[in-house]
């Protein structure tokens, strides 16, 4: 399984850096200008696509987990943190069941028109 990477990791391939935190400054900047003259909704759509697009570039599902937990634990006591994933969706099943289990709450019924 792959690890989260938590230390500073960022750069620009065959450059060394001045300072180890310079290359973060500059994706902090691009950060920043990315998101200039963005209204609030826009900002957050602006973060719900940066998040979807760098979470396909890493694409192992056990790594995303690791990364939603870590963050999540940045922002909420750690009594109250949920695992990010169920344990069905990184854990293969045992054996697929024959028929569909019912669902655990009643389902919602869209009214008639």
């Amino acid at each position: 399984m792959a690890a989260l990477h938590t230390q500073p990791n960022f750069g620009h391939p065959g450059r060394q850096a001045l300072n180890a935190y310079t290359p973060g400054d500059d994706f902090y900047e691009q950060l920043i200008h990315a998101h200039r003259g963005l209204s609030d909704a826009q900002s957050g759509r602006l973060n719900a696509r940066l998040i979807l697009l760098l979470a396909n570039h890493i694409g192992d599902l056990q790594v995303l987990a690791q990364a939603l937990d870590a963050a999540r634990a940045g922002v909420v006591a750690p009594a109250t943190v949920p695992a990010a994933v169920p344990s069905s969706v990184t854990a293969p099943a045992a054996s697929p069941s024959p028929t569909p289990s019912p669902p655990s709450s009643p389902a919602i019924q869209e009214s008639p028109r």
